[in-house]
C-alpha cells in the first residue's frame, strides 16, 4: 500500500536526529518513508501504513496546539504509541501534561512516568520504586520545583542517605557540607538541568532548597515543604521511620528507591522494605512500581537491567542483599529480615 502525506510547515521536526523517528517508524511498522516533491511518501504493509499516517497527524495537531518535544522526549513518545495499537500520540503528549521550568519542558516519557507524577498531584506520600534511570528522582524534583513556583509550598528539601556504593572512600577533606556534597550530586544534577543556574544558586543561598544527608532531618517539622528522600533503600529501619514523621502540615513527601542496589553494611536491613510492607494499607500514600521499560537512558541501559534480572532468575550470585524488580502492579515480596514488628 502506498500514500502520500502532504508537507505541513513544522512537520519535518517528527524526523529526528539523522532521521532516527523515521527509521523507528519504518522497523516497527514495516514500512518505508521517503522523502517526495509532493510530500512523505509511506509504502508498505496497510496497517503500517495507516498507523503511521495517523501518527504524522497527531504530531502535526500538537505541533498546531504548541507542544514542543526535544527528540529524545519524542522518541520515546513513539516507541509507547508503538508498543500499544489502542495509544494515540496524541492522548498520550495530552494527558502527559508539560511542564515548564525555564530553561526545561518536562514530559513523562512513559505509562509509569505518567502515574508516577498524578500521584504526587494526587497525594501527600509516594514512594516510587524501580531501577536507575526511570526518572523517579528527576520527576519527583520537577513536581518540587512546580509546587514551589507556584506557591504551593515554600521551600524543597531533598535527602539522600550518605552510603558509600561499595567502596570505602576513607576520610574526605573539607567542611561538613564538602565532605557530604559527593553524594548530594545527583539531587544538584537534577537542579540544575531543570532550572537556570543563577536561579538555583539564589534559591539555595536563601534555603528556600535544602540539600543535605538524611541525618539532619532528626528532630525538625517540615511544613509547607515538598520533600524528597533519594537513595531510600540506603535508609535503615530507624532512619526511614524519623524520615517518614518530620511530615508537617501542607506538605508533600516523595521516597525513591531502587530495592535491587541496597548498599548497606551486611546485616543491616532496608528501611525502604519495612516502610512499603508496614505502611502498605495506609490511606493517603501510594506507591508506583517502575521496571526497565521505564529506562530513559541509552538503550542498551534497559538490555543490561534486563540481563542482569534474567542472570539471576537463573541461579546467577546476585548477592545477599539484592532484590529481583518488582512489575508495576506487583505486591512487595520481602525477605525475613523486612518482617519487623509494627512501627508504633
Amino acid at each position: 500500500m502506498k500514500k502520500i502525506i502532504e508537507f505541513s510547515p513544522g512537520i519535518e521536526s517528527i524526523f529526528g536526529v539523522l532521521d532516527e523517528n523515521l527509521r523507528l517508524l519504518e522497523s516497527r511498522l514495516h514500512i518505508q518513508i521517503a522523502l517526495q516533491s509532493e510530500g512523505i511518501g509511506l509504502d508498505g504493509d496497510p496497517g503500517g501504513v495507516a498507523r503511521a499516517e495517523e501518527i504524522f497527524g497527531d504530531y502535526d495537531r500538537l505541533r498546531r496546539e504548541g507542544f514542543s518535544f526535544p527528540n529524545g522526549d519524542l522518541n520515546s513518545l513513539l516507541q509507547l504509541v508503538l508498543d500499544d495499537p489502542q495509544v494515540r500520540l496524541h492522548a498520550l503528549a495530552v494527558s502527559g501534561r508539560q511542564r515548564s521550568f525555564g530553561k526545561k519542558i518536562v514530559q513523562p516519557k512513559s505509562l509509569n512516568q505518567r502515574r508516577y507524577l498524578e500521584a504526587i498531584a494526587r497525594n501527600d506520600m509516594v514512594f516510587g520504586i524501580g531501577p536507575a534511570g526511570t526518572g523517579k528522582t528527576y520527576l519527583a524534583v520537577a513536581m518540587g520545583l512546580s509546587a514551589l513556583l507556584n506557591k504551593e509550598v515554600s521551600r524543597i528539601i531533598l535527602a539522600r542517605p550518605a552510603v558509600e556504593a561499595g567502596e570505602r572512600l576513607g576520610f574526605l577533606p573539607g567542611t561538613l557540607q564538602e565532605k557530604v556534597d559527593p553524594y548530594l550530586r545527583p539531587l544538584y544534577d537534577a537542579l540544575y538541568d531543570l532550572l537556570e543556574a543563577e536561579k538555583v544558586d539564589r534559591l539555595l543561598e536563601r534555603n528556600t532548597i535544602e540539600i543535605a544527608p538524611i541525618a539532619f532531618m532528626r528532630g525538625r517539622t517540615l511544613n509547607e515543604a515538598f520533600v524528597i528522600l533519594d537513595e531510600a533503600q540506603n535508609t535503615t529501619q530507624e532512619q526511614m521511620k524519623m524520615f517518614l514523621t518530620r511530615l508537617g502540615f501542607r506538605s508533600k513527601a516523595v521516597i525513591t528507591g531502587d530495592i535491587t542496589q541496597i548498599d548497606l553494611p551486611s546485616g543491616r536491613a532496608s528501611g525502604l522494605l519495612q516502610a512499603m510492607d508496614v505502611l502498605a494499607r495506609v490511606e493517603g500514600i501510594s506507591t508506583v512500581f517502575f521496571d526497565e521499560r521505564d529506562v530513559i537512558r541509552h538503550h542498551l541501559v534497559q538490555q543490561i537491567i534486563r540481563a542482569y534480572e534474567e542472570y539471576a532468575e537463573r541461579g546467577g550470585p546476585a548477592g545477599p542483599r539484592q532484590l529481583p524488580l518488582l512489575g508495576p502492579d506487583a505486591p512487595p515480596d520481602l525477605p525475613d529480615d523486612a518482617a519487623t514488628p509494627t512501627v508504633s
